[in-house]
């Protein structure tokens, strides 16, 4: 079944003419559902996140193992992300973006309904890992749409709106998953992100056009393969902004990993109360993500990126210290943590846009090697915290500090390197108004 009537009309601005040719702009019904199936194609992998953390203890207990080694599913998760991001780009311009998306949403169904019947937490967590390499086509093929379907100064925007359906997630999930866990238990959430994948695969088949043809010439090999990820990551405006955009990102994982410990075990908040918490501190990373598009009037992006970073390392500076001095209680906490969840909002769709802007006929390749960064960094960042975050918040500090800072010293020495690099390559894209 082809969805003809959906997509009889995108614009491929910047893509390739034989496909453009074929299609219209887009009118605001169209355009409204591509961003809601690019949005769950984007939202699957933070569900599968959010929706277990308010479930960690009662997992624990269940499988007869501590709070921290559940948290080891998390990270594994993580990592899983970032490996399978760079298997998937590859594939998506070799074959298309469709196919191989199809592939993996099959893999996470299948690893979902493992996860549900685990009985042991090292099974678990090398199931979650594999639940992630599926889920993570999702991320990488909707971020490739992204790049093919929307021009350059659109695509800032483009990115904000699918923050906002991700944005869902740390809204819905975990207070979704801590009433599933108090009255079917910890299994049932598994079985809903089962449910969940069926779905995107279902909206994906029926919702999303084929933006790319299949390119034949594109090599499999290892070689060819490293050989292009080597020349995408040599790319002055790319290696800036993904890198600096990847250690600042780092800090919404740091968050998500390190928040069951910080509000249930240090703070002694209930699983409910815990949801809630982080539902409202969700609405700080959305709400600013949801101001590009206003900000982009007066600003460009590369201003938002630097303001959002440094106001990171001010932010993450005063919690460290605070923490450090025993200043931090649990509301001077979520203030804290709130403002700067909100910094976030303002980097992440800027940095992912203008990481991008350089690329057409690898965009799917450069697309994976920006989420594998990303969710890379996090990932080894996350594991840290799960080995030193216990009974004090001054590891968490430090770790959200150690992000912000990086992420801010690589934006200012990598900045002097783009301006020769993007007059003539990058166009457009070195300066998004």
């Amino acid at each position: 079944m082809r969805p003809r009537n959906l997509f009889a009309g995108v614009h491929l601005s910047g893509y390739s003419s034989e496909f453009s040719q074929q299609i219209e702009p887009l009118n605001k019904a169209a355009y409204f559902k591509l961003i809601l199936v690019l949005g769950s194609l984007t939202a699957l992998g933070p569900f599968s996140i959010d929706m277990y953390l308010p479930g960690f203890s009662a997992i624990a207990k269940d499988l007869h193992t501590s709070v921290n080694q559940v948290a080891l599913s998390l990270s594994t998760y993580f990592i899983g992300i970032s490996a399978g991001q760079l298997l998937y780009g590859p594939l998506l311009d070799r074959y298309g973006r469709k196919k191989p998306l199809y592939l993996g949403l099959l893999l996470y169904i299948a690893a979902s309904v493992g996860c549900a019947v685990a009985l042991d937490v090292k099974s678990l967590i090398v199931l979650r890992f594999i639940q992630a390499v599926g889920s993570c086509a999702a991320a990488v093929a909707a971020m490739a749409m992204v790049n093919d379907l929307f021009p350059i100064r659109e695509r800032p925007k483009v990115f904000s709106l699918l923050l906002l359906v991700v944005g869902l997630s740390p809204l819905l999930a975990p207070t979704i998953g801590s009433y599933v866990i108090g009255s079917l238990g910890w299994h049932a959430i598994f079985l809903i992100l089962t449910a969940m994948g069926v779905l995107v695969l279902l909206a994906s088949w029926l919702g999303l056009p084929q933006t790319r043809k299949p390119d034949p010439d594109i090599s499999l090999k290892p070689r060819p393969i490293i050989s292009n990820f080597l020349q995408i990551l040599k790319t002055p405006q790319f290696y800036t902004y993904a890198l600096s955009g990847s250690f600042a990102f780092s800090g919404l994982f740091t968050y998500v990993s390190g928040s069951p410990i910080l509000f249930m075990d240090i703070f002694k908040v209930s699983a409910e109360a815990y949801g809630w918490i982080f539902a409202i501190m969700s609405v700080s990373f959305i709400g600013t993500s949801q101001l590009t598009s206003l900000l982009l009037k007066k600003f460009n992006s590369q201003q938002l990126v630097l303001f959002g970073i440094s106001l990171q390392v001010v932010l993450s500076t005063i919690i460290l210290v605070a923490a450090v001095c025993g200043w931090l209680g649990l509301y001077s906490t979520i203030a804290l943590l709130f403002i700067y969840l909100g910094s976030l909002g303002l980097t992440n769709p800027n940095t992912s846009a203008l990481a991008l802007a350089p690329f057409t006929t690898n965009g799917g390749s450069a697309a994976a090697l920006l989420g594998a960064l990303q969710l890379g960094i996090s990932a080894l960042i996350s594991m840290v915290v799960g080995f030193l975050f216990k009974d004090s918040i001054v590891p968490f500090a430090a770790i959200l500090l150690f992000g912000a800072f990086t992420g801010l010293v690589i934006l200012l020495a990598g900045r002097r390197n783009i301006s020769s690099f993007a007059g003539a390559d990058a166009g457009a894209g070195a300066v998004m108004h």
